[in-house]
């Protein structure tokens, strides 16, 4: 079977090449994977050609998604499992792209068993066991500030791994859950009560307010686009992070 998967993906390699021209674009366009080694660029580009054959990339709203669009995304996509893996995106297979932000409606139970359904504008949404959807003008938006809706949205997909979006995803075996419990629940707490503080609201997207999960999320962005940011507010998180994505960006920035 080993054999099998391995001959497999070297004949997907083979015929799924990226024209150089459109991969030196995007590797331009993305401030995210800039500082990467010549090795590191290799795999991601093998590890996104795979991605592209296994996910599919469907368009909404009469939106038509072309070879550029779904090269960004996957990317930003496998830029967090470039040191893990695709077997952590395993269990679904739809990537739905708006042409804009997008209204779905959502049907929950309360506590007295009665059903709600609530709409509320979304740029980007990732169900357990199903699609990851985002808005295009978002993803675009995302190349040019330290915002990444992409890496957000594929944080979620990590985090819901263990079965819920909670905020700790899977930890490997060198890692302590109980750590990463304190060293995110204080980051959270500090968070939540600086965010009144001009300067903590305009670092970190108030967003990650919301909730552990949302938290991840975000800080999963900055980790990427802005590892300063995250070290220097919470060095304790920026050390989990470190050791979960088996990356350490802030040392790449700083070479």
């Amino acid at each position: 079977m080993w054999n099998y998967r391995h001959w497999r993906r070297r004949r997907i390699l083979a015929n799924c090449r990226i024209p150089e021209q459109r991969w030196r674009s995007a590797m331009t366009d993305l401030p995210s994977l800039r500082g990467l080694s010549e090795e590191d660029c290799n795999r991601l580009k093998a590890l996104a050609v795979l991605f592209m054959h296994e996910k599919t990339f469907e368009g909404a709203g009469g939106l038509r998604v072309t070879d550029d669009m779904r090269l960004i995304i996957a990317l930003q996509a496998c830029l967090p499992i470039l040191n893990l893996g695709l077997k952590w995106y395993r269990g679904w297979v739809s990537i739905v792209i708006y042409p804009g932000g997008f209204t779905p409606d959502h049907a929950y139970t309360d506590e007295i068993g009665i059903v709600h359904t609530s709409r509320r504008a979304l740029c980007g949404e990732a169900w357990l066991h199903g699609p990851v959807v985002l808005s295009w003008p978002d993803v675009e938006a995302g190349s040019l500030d330290r915002h990444n809706l992409v890496i957000h949205e594929f944080a979620h997909k990590l985090d819901m791994c263990n079965g819920v979006a909670n905020g700790m995803p899977p930890l490997h075996r060198n890692m302590d859950v109980s750590i990463w419990t304190r060293d995110f629940s204080h980051a959270f707490e500090n968070f939540q009560r600086d965010l009144t503080h001009t300067e903590t609201a305009t670092r970190v997207d108030p967003y990650a307010a919301e909730s552990p999960a949302e938290f991840f999320a975000v800080l999963s962005e900055l980790f990427f686009e802005a590892a300063d940011v995250v070290t220097e507010l919470c060095p304790a998180v920026y050390c989990q992070l470190r050791d979960f994505y088996r990356q350490d960006p802030a040392g790449r920035t700083a070479k």
